[in-house]
C-alpha cells in the first residue's frame, strides 16, 4: 500500500538550472527571489538557529539529533513538575517510530526563556517513512512530532508535508487530520508508536485534497484575497506588506496560479521571510517580513494556512480563525 501511495506523489523532478533546488539540497537553501520588480525580490532568510534537516539521503544520525536538539535525549523531567507527571524521554519515542520504518528528517527546539529550561524545553522532529527517502516525488507526507520535558506541552503527533522543490515543511490543518495529543501522565510509548499509522492510512486522503488544490485555479483577486488572509494570520494587523508581496515566485516552478502553488508560495514567505513592497519605515528601513521562529508559530501558521486553503476548495472566502497573536 505505500509504495503505491509514493507512486502517487511521484511527479517529474524539475530541469536543472532553473532555479529550483537540486535533488539533495535542503532548507539551508533557499532559493534568491525572481519577482516583480516593482515590490523588490525577496530576500533569503535566516533559517532557524538548532535546526537540522535531510531531505534526500539517509536518516538524522543519534549524534546530529544529540547535537541539534539536547532536550530530546533529556534523562528527566525539569525539576519541580508534579509527581502524577510520567516521564518519557523523546528518545524512547523516536527509537519506537525508528522501529516502524519513520526516519528523523528535521530536528530543531525551542529557545528557552529561562535557564533552568535549558535541556528540557520543547523540541519538534519530523519523520518521513523509510522507503520513500531515496524517492523523488515533489512532495512526501510526514509524521510531526512535538514534545517538552518540564510540561510545555504533551506529546503531539500532527501529519506533515514536505514539497522538495522548496523544501517547504506544511502541516495539515486540525480539519483535516486533527493532531494526536497524549498526556504525560501514565503515557504508554507503545500507545504514540502504534497512533503513527494513522498518518500513513491518513496518506491517500492528503494525495486526493492536494490534487484538489492542483486543479484549483485561481484569479489575481482571489490569489491577493487568499494572501490577505495568510497576512492577517500571521499579523492581525499592520502588517510590514501589502497582500501582493507574498504573491511573489521565488522560482520559476512556483509561478503557477493553481492553489497549491499559491499556498507554498505564500507558506514560504511568512515562515521564512524577506519579503517587501517596497516601502520604508520611519528611520528609513526597508520593511520586510521576518523570519518566524517559534515553533507553537510555525504551527499554528501552517495549520491556519491550510485551513485557508481548504475553505476556498469548499467555495468560501478565505477567513482567518486564528491568528498567531490571539
Amino acid at each position: 500500500m505505500q509504495a503505491a501511495l509514493a507512486r502517487s506523489s511521484r511527479k517529474t523532478p524539475p530541469p536543472e538550472n532553473n532555479g529550483g533546488f537540486s535533488a539533495g539540497e535542503g532548507e539551508n537553501n533557499a532559493a534568491h527571489g525572481r519577482g516583480n520588480p516593482a515590490v523588490g525580490p525577496p530576500q533569503t532568510a535566516r533559517e532557524t538557529t538548532m535546526s537540522i534537516t535531510n531531505f534526500k539521503a539517509s536518516a538524522l544520525s543519534t549524534e546530529v539529533l544529540r547535537q541539534s536538539a539536547p532536550s530530546v535525549f533529556a534523562e528527566a523531567a525539569a525539576p519541580g513538575l508534579s509527581p502524577r507527571y510520567t516521564f518519557v524521554p523523546t528518545s524512547e519515542i523516536v527509537a519506537g517510530l525508528q522501529e516502524a520504518n519513520w526516519a528523523p528528517v528535521h530536528v530543531e527546539e525551542q529557545r528557552p526563556r529561562k535557564v533552568e529550561r535549558l535541556g528540557f524545553q520543547k523540541h519538534l522532529l519530523r519523520f518521513r517513512q523509510v522507503e520513500q527517502m531515496q524517492t523523488l516525488d515533489e512532495w512526501n507526507v510526514e509524521l510531526v512530532l512535538l514534545n517538552s520535558h518540564d510540561a510545555g506541552c504533551a506529546y503531539q503527533l500532527h501529519a506533515g508535508i514536505h514539497r522538495r522543490i522548496c523544501s517547504n515543511g506544511l502541516v495539515v490543518s486540525e480539519a483535516g487530520f486533527e493532531a494526536l495529543r497524549f498526556r504525560h501522565s501514565g503515557l504508554d510509548p507503545v500507545e504514540v508508536v502504534r497512533a503513527s499509522l494513522r498518518v500513513i492510512e491518513f496518506m491517500p486522503q492528503v494525495s486526493r485534497r492536494i490534487q484538489d488544490f492542483r486543479m484549483r485555479s485561481m484569479s489575481w483577486g482571489e490569489q491577493l484575497a487568499f494572501a490577505r488572509a495568510a497576512l492577517a494570520v500571521r499579523f492581525e494587523e499592520d502588517a510590514p506588506v501589502d497582500p501582493g508581496s507574498l504573491l511573489q515566485a521565488r522560482r520559476a516552478e512556483d509561478s503557477s496560479s493553481d492553489l497549491w502553488t499559491i499556498l507554498n508560495r505564500v507558506q514560504e514567505h511568512l515562515i521564512r521571510g524577506g519579503a517587501s513592497d517596497g516601502r520604508r519605515d520611519r528611520n528609513g528601513r526597508l520593511r520586510t517580513v521576518r523570519a518566524l521562529r517559534g515553533i507553537d508559530s510555525k504551527v499554528t501558521l501552517n495549520k491556519a494556512l491550510w485551513g485557508l486553503a481548504e475553505q476556498v476548495i469548499q467555495g468560501s472566502e478565505p477567513t482567518p480563525t486564528v491568528t498567531l497573536n490571539a
